[in-house]
């Protein structure tokens, strides 16, 4: 499978340099993003898009128009959106006259800034259309539609997206049959590291909870690696999918279980306390049933330098640091809880929550776990939480939130962003979960342009934190999937079970 993957490797490579105009380039582009090849091709595509981004084109074209400013958009290419302006009548109202281009200017537009009133209009416009037509169309159009209107194109999780477009991608009359061929083996060999993946992390759940005790804890360890492997997919993140897995296990741990149910408020805060000081030496400070837990805290962070050898094992302290930050920001939610606090605003409630969901410590882990293209000083930034990763934590709270507050106000726990916007302005539960789905969207669009600012970082760094933003659009579109993991059930199959016929 390997030897002939990479055969056609090449193959694609060379179709790919020789596509010379620009309806052409774009479509071989969108092609094998799609289809989770892009990866392969990384530096011949930027040099593509940025023919692209300097040529002239047909912008009379709207499929031509969205796709270009899709995938520059996307690329960090600050393209305008008010070339969309030249679609619309003396009256304001796009005209489209094809489902085609109605599906690219849908898709295109979901990659708005703030203040892009023609984008919002045209979600609004190109939503209602292509629910009207939907019934009428058939063949791969129709399931395009259809997946679009239940997730844009930009918000699909990556490795999801490639499994479920293949077969469609496969009765398209216009298909090319050697990207199908390696688009299929690529998946199939992607599959199986994944499951490799997955035997090393089992294994090392099982044994934390042998040695620490613990049989309180629901097993979601398949769970854990299914939303890490949508977060960074590409083989050569191996080890950066491990080391997140075992970062998500040992949150789901401190926060849900310690935190929040298992523990008594004195004993939650001794571990964090241990966990400040980070040594053995702060194990007679824990009740009996943690210290097994806290050393094989300590042990799978030794195992985490010898993974990452001597040049890189400096990496290591960057993810204990924020760990220990997201251990405090536990331990504010604790005191709010045994002291009955709402806070005032949800602003309020945000400054520790946004980072009590995890979003940082695990796309630190990430960058941990990656090659030589991340540095210290990229690691540095990570800490010292810039805008960016902010707005990324205030969009995982928030989605969150959403699905997961009726749930947990059933037993002791603290309040939630709905509830503290509930308190602000005098709402119901109902309209407070209509504001925050709305600032969910802010969001979205704070991402995009605090990312189209981004200047000397690695494109990686971006990237992950999208496809991590992608993963939690997927778990908590309609329900808290992470909790309730039977409506993960078909995806985990796609993913790690059955390979794609050949």
């Amino acid at each position: 499978m390997t030897e002939r993957a990479e055969i056609l490797k090449k193959e694609v490579r060379k179709m790919l340099k020789g596509a010379n105009k620009i309806p052409d380039i774009l479509d071989i582009i969108i092609t094998l993003q799609r289809l989770g090849l892009d990866y392969h091709y990384e530096n011949e595509i930027d040099e593509k898009l940025s023919f692209v981004y300097h040529s002239k084109y047909d912008d009379k074209d709207l499929y031509l128009v969205s796709l270009r400013f899709y995938l520059l958009r996307k690329n960090g290419y600050d393209v305008p959106s008010d070339i969309f302006n030249k679609f619309k009548d003396k009256e304001g109202n796009f005209v489209v006259n094809d489902t085609k281009s109605l599906l690219s200017l849908y898709n295109a537009a979901y990659l708005r800034t703030h203040g892009e009133k023609v984008l919002d209009e045209a979600i609004t416009f190109t939503r209602d259309q292509l629910k009207a037509v939907l019934d009428s169309l058939e063949s791969t159009l129709a399931e395009e539609v259809s997946l679009a209107l239940q997730t844009p194109l930009f918000r699909r999780v990556r490795i999801l997206e490639t499994r479920n477009y293949i077969p469609i991608y496969e009765n398209e009359a216009a298909r090319n049959e050697v990207i199908l061929e390696l688009a299929k083996l690529n998946f199939n060999l992607l599959q199986l590291i994944y499951c490799e993946e997955l035997k090393i992390i089992t294994l090392w759940w099982k044994q934390l909870n042998v040695e620490a005790n613990l049989s309180f804890v629901r097993d979601r360890i398949v769970e854990m690696h299914f939303w890490m492997t949508g977060a960074c997919s590409e083989p050569h993140y191996s080890l950066a999918r491990v080391i997140m897995s075992k970062m998500t296990a040992y949150i789901t741990i401190i926060d849900d279980i310690i935190m929040d149910t298992y523990s008594t408020t004195e004993e939650a805060m001794l571990l964090a306390e241990a966990i400040y000081r980070w040594n053995e030496s702060a194990v007679p400070l824990l009740p009996e049933y943690m210290k097994g837990f806290y050393l094989f805290l300590l042990e799978t962070f030794y195992s985490f330098e010898d993974e990452l050898g001597p040049e890189k094992s400096y990496r290591v302290l960057y993810l204990k640091e924020a760990m220990k930050r997201l251990v405090q920001q536990y331990s504010k939610e604790v005191e709010w809880r045994d002291e009955d606090y709402v806070p005032e605003t949800m602003w309020e409630h945000l400054q520790v929550s946004m980072e009590s969901i995890g979003s940082v410590a695990l796309a630190c882990a990430a960058y941990v776990g990656m090659g030589d293209v991340i540095t210290k000083e990229t690691l540095e930034w990570v800490l010292s939480y810039p805008q960016f990763l902010t707005s990324f934590g205030v969009f995982v709270r928030l989605s969150n939130d959403l699905v997961s507050t009726k749930r947990e106000q059933t037993a002791d726990h603290s309040a939630s962003t709905v509830h503290c916007y509930m308190k602000e302005h005098g709402t119901t539960m109902k309209d407070a979960c209509e504001k925050i789905k709305e600032l969910t969207e802010d969001s979205w669009k704070d991402m995009l342009e605090q990312c189209l600012e981004l200047k000397g970082l690695p494109k990686v760094v971006p990237r992950t934190v999208f496809e991590f933003s992608r993963t939690t659009h997927n778990m908590y579109k309609n329900c808290d999937a992470f909790t309730c993991s039977e409506a993960l059930k078909e995806m985990i199959t796609l993913l790690f079970v059955e390979p794609i016929p050949e």
